[in-house]
């Protein structure tokens, strides 16, 4: 693919190349239209918007159905406003457009900004009724089944700016939608680096954690993190975690945190399979976590199965952020967000990657990280730090999410203001 400009505060015109007095303030104000706040990808990407945009003295209104993440867009400084847009009934969607258009008027919105297709639907429909400009952004890739699910799906590369969380799915809207090079913008999410800093986590919260899962100091752990989707390729970790078993390989327990939301039957597929193939005993499907960067020092590598286009999971980076190996399927992240061979020497790689859905692929780079002596693996994880440290800490995006507000706005932002959202 074409590599995409990096935007630095280098590139971004000063006020007084801009005709604007030196310490004003131009405010902009963003309604983001999100499906759910519970916790997914593009919910906390939601959370992060706001936080940058009112760090920087902005407005940010997020429209949404009421989840878990309500208090945290109230403490990043935003206003939630209630509303059911993830479904897909037209007659609902256009309600909530209208709906849509009346929060954006009111607030003298300066762009409507989607994340989900169902709220891109009606996101678009309110943006073009107010005039005002249609961003979507892109967490992960959707599938098409059909004719039907592509149109459903092409809502969302009809942005007037197209923010992907990674080149990986910048590359997937442009071979799939022909969306135009300079429509597309690649912004990656960010880290709390403070909070996902191997050094913070005490011995004492890490034998807790491993104690709640019923592993022994030795076990070597296998961490898969995110919702039980098929998506996310479970089924793909259970068929290797067998191939382990028969090959030998001892003291080990593969652990899935996370929840199905309601979707059993996945689930119930998931158990038929761990059944049928004897891994009961090296197979442990935990509750959500609440203290996950104990969860990452706990284990001895984190996976990615996923089976579909994922951009950046937030756990691959946590993950990185931690010092932990990771194992990726190369549909579960770019090498922009996990450095593996061949892209990389050796000497530098961060994790491994794998073909998706090749359970003995999976199951071989799981071997080959566990034969290597500790200090190696340990080596691996280090670099994966260093490398989210430099390109997913929260100055950075900043940075990058305000001018490309700013371009939107027509109202290019100055380096005091973005050092103003660093400090918020």
């Amino acid at each position: 693919m074409s590599s995409l400009p990096a935007v630095s505060s280098d590139s971004i015109p000063s006020k007084d190349a801009l005709g604007i007095p030196a310490g004003a303030s131009v405010p902009i104000a963003v309604l983001i239209v999100v499906p759910t706040l519970d916790g997914g990808a593009a919910d906390a990407g939601a959370v992060e918007l706001v936080r940058i945009l009112s760090g920087a003295g902005h407005r940010a209104t997020v429209v949404s159905r009421a989840g878990r993440l309500v208090a945290d867009v109230a403490t990043a400084g935003g206003e939630f406003v209630p509303l059911d847009v993830s479904s897909n009934n037209p007659v609902v969607i256009l309600r909530s457009a209208f709906i849509l258009a009346r929060l954006a008027r009111e607030r003298r919105c300066t762009a409507i900004h989607a994340l989900g297709r169902a709220a891109a639907w009606s996101g678009f429909i309110a943006a073009r009724l107010c005039g005002i400009p249609f961003i979507t952004g892109w967490y992960k890739g959707f599938r098409e089944q059909n004719i039907f699910k592509r149109l459903y799906n092409g809502i969302m590369a009809r942005g007037d700016c197209v923010i992907a969380s990674s080149e990986q799915i910048a590359q997937l809207i442009n071979d799939r939608y022909g969306t135009p090079w300079e429509k597309i913008t690649v912004v990656p999410c960010s880290v709390d680096l403070e909070r996902f800093n191997p050094e913070s986590v005490t011995r004492e919260r890490i034998e807790a954690m491993r104690a709640a899962w019923g592993v022994r100091r030795d076990t070597k752990v296998i961490l898969i993190v995110g919702r039980i989707l098929r998506r996310k390729g479970h089924h793909v970790v259970v068929k290797a975690v067998k191939r382990l078993k028969e090959m030998g390989l001892k003291d080990f327990l593969c652990v899935f945190v996370g929840e199905d939301r309601g979707r059993t039957r996945y689930t119930g597929e998931l158990w038929d399979l761990v059944l049928t193939t004897g891994t009961m005993d090296v197979i442990r499907m935990a509750a959500p976590v609440a203290d996950m960067p104990a969860a990452y020092a706990a284990s001895s590598v984190v996976v990615s199965a996923a089976v579909q286009p994922e951009g950046v999971q937030r756990a691959i980076l946590e993950a990185q952020a931690m010092a932990r190996p990771v194992i990726v399927s190369d549909l579960g992240a770019g090498t922009d967000v996990v450095l593996t061979a061949p892209a990389v020497p050796e000497s530098r790689i961060a994790g491994f990657r794998f073909q998706a859905g090749d359970d003995a692929a999976l199951a071989a780079a799981l071997l080959r990280l566990f034969s290597m002596p500790e200090p190696n693996r340990a080596t691996i994880g280090r670099r994966g730090r260093d490398w989210v440290l430099g390109h997913y800490n929260a100055d950075t995006v900043t940075e990058q999410t305000l001018f490309v507000y700013g371009q939107i706005a027509g109202r290019l932002r100055a380096p005091a203001d973005i050092a103003l959202a660093k400090q918020g």
